[in-house]
This record gives C-alpha cells, structure tokens and sequence, in this order.
C-alpha cells in the first residue's frame, strides 16, 4: 500500500455504503415545483448528505434555507470551467448555494452533493460542503463551496429553490442520506 494510503487510512475509519441509511427521496413531477422540501428528518445521524441531479431550464443557482429560512449565511466559492478559474465570498447572507446550470436549456443537467456536517449539535453552528457542476456540451463548470449558518439550532428541514424565481423541472431528483458517526 502507499504511503499515503497508509496514512489516510489511519486518519479516518473507511466509509461504505452501510455507512449511508436513506431517509427520503424527491423526484420532482410533472410541472416542476419551486421549492423542494426535506422535513421530518430524524436526529440520529452524525451528518447529512443530499445528493442532487438538477434540471431548471432557468436557473443560475440552486439556494438552500434549513429549518424554513432562519439564520444569516456566510460562504466561499471556487469555481473552474476548464479554461479559467474563479473566487468567490458572501457574507451576511440569508442563502447558501446547492447547485449551478450553466445554461438556459432543460437538457442539460446539474449535480451536487451537499454534505451538512454536524446537523443536530447545538452547540455551534452548522457548516456545509457542496460539490456541484453541470456540463453543457463541454462548456459547462465544476464547483467547490463551503458556506456556515449563524443559527445553532438542530437543522430538521432543507428546503430547495431556485434563484430568480422559476422552477425545478420535472425528474430533478433529491435524495437525503443519513452518516452515521
């Protein structure tokens, strides 16, 4: 084994897939939706993942709110679209991002996993990791985003939306795992 395998092994217990329990599906229907709603999850996980394939022929960006909106945001961005490379930050904020579209047309889909870290602790706030790009026909972006919630509170829904307005289309999917810690 390599040595850096050797030392990542020994860092953190390996992940497999009975260290995932899914706790619900979405798969969004005829008419698309605007808003994508997780409730009702349970607090007996360590961490959250949602893993998401979009289709929203209008959308810039995926936003996500938990527990219905409440708290201020904070959030950092890297973005590469293979060509060129890209920073970006907010603060204050009352959103953080999930997903992006390049384009403006349905065929092409986005996909994300967002990780939530610590969901239930209440005693600091909650942070989130995204993964997210789309292609559209080669021109499309991959990207990294960390964002954190000023707002402490055990986090028992994740509502979806897209900016601007507009809706996820039909057969988007959001899928809510459960890690156990």
């Amino acid at each position: 084994m390599p040595i850096l395998g050797i030392y990542a092994s020994s860092m953190q217990p390996a992940l497999n897939a009975s260290s995932y329990d899914s706790i619900a599906t979405v798969t969004v229907g005829a008419g698309g939706t605007a808003t994508v709603s997780l409730s009702s999850i349970p607090s007996t996980y360590k961490h959250l993942q949602v893993r998401i394939t979009s289709l929203a022929p209008s959308l810039t960006s995926g936003l996500i709110y938990f527990n219905g909106g409440a708290g201020t945001y904070a959030w950092h961005e890297l973005k590469g679209n293979g060509s060129s490379a890209s920073a970006t930050a907010g603060t204050s904020t009352n959103v953080l991002y999930s997903t992006y579209n390049e384009t403006s047309t349905a065929s092409y889909t986005g996909a994300a996993i967002v990780d939530i870290l610590d969901y239930t602790n209440t005693n600091k706030a909650k942070t989130i990791r995204v993964l997210s790009g789309s292609d559209a026909n080669g021109a499309g972006s991959v990207f990294l985003r960390s964002g954190v919630s000023s707002d402490t509170s055990a986090i028992t829904s994740v509502n979806f939306i897209v900016s601007g307005g507009g809706n996820w289309a039909q057969y988007s999917s959001f899928a809510l795992y459960g890690v156990k810690g």
